[in-house]
C-alpha cells in the first residue's frame, strides 16, 4: 500500500459527500463550486455521477497517492487529446504534489505510447498552464526544476 492520500474515508460519509470533499481538495473549492453552480436539469445527474464515481470511489481509494493518480490522469487525458480537462488536471497538480518534472516524464510516456502529436499538444498546454507571470513559478516551489527542464528542452 502507498502512503496515505491525506483524505482517508470517513465511515459516516456517503459516496457523494466523500467525492465532493476529495474533488474540492484536488481541484479546488472554487472550481468545484462553479461546476456545480453551472449544472442544469440536463447535466445535474451527470455531475452527481462523476462526483460519486470518479471522486468518491476512484480518487478516494487508498492504494495510490494523489500525485500518482494525478500523473495517470494527465497521461490519459493527454493521450485522448482532451485539452480542457487536461488543463483542469494540470492546475490541480498544485494540490496533488506532482511537479513540473513529473508532468514532463508522464508526457514523454504519452509520446511513446500514444504518439508525438498527442504529447506535443499536451506539452504546449502544460507550458501555457504552468508558466505564470514569473515564468515557471509554481505554488509548490518547484521553480528551479521547471527552469532547468525548459533550458534542457531548448538545448535539443
Amino acid at each position: 500500500m502507498s502512503e496515505p492520500t491525506g483524505s482517508e474515508p470517513d465511515a459516516g460519509e456517503s459516496r457523494y459527500e466523500r467525492g465532493l470533499r476529495v474533488r474540492r481538495e484536488v481541484l479546488g473549492a472554487e472550481y468545484v463550486a462553479r461546476a456545480l453552480a453551472g449544472a442544469t436539469e440536463l447535466d445535474a445527474d451527470f455531475q452527481r455521477f462523476l462526483t460519486e464515481t470518479a471522486w468518491g470511489t476512484l480518487w478516494a481509494r487508498p492504494d495510490l497517492d494523489r500525485r500518482t493518480r494525478s500523473l495517470i490522469t494527465i497521461g490519459i487525458l493527454a493521450a485522448l487529446g482532451r485539452r480542457e480537462e487536461l488543463l483542469v488536471h494540470l492546475r490541480a497538480t498544485r494540490n496533488t504534489g506532482a511537479s513540473e518534472s513529473d508532468i514532463a516524464e508522464a508526457l514523454l510516456h504519452v509520446a511513446v505510447y500514444a504518439g508525438i502529436p498527442a504529447a506535443n499538444a499536451a506539452f504546449a498546454a502544460a507550458k501555457a498552464e504552468l508558466a505564470g507571470p514569473g515564468e515557471g513559478k509554481r505554488a509548490d516551489g518547484d521553480e528551479e526544476r521547471g527552469r532547468a527542464a525548459r533550458r534542457k528542452g531548448r538545448s535539443r
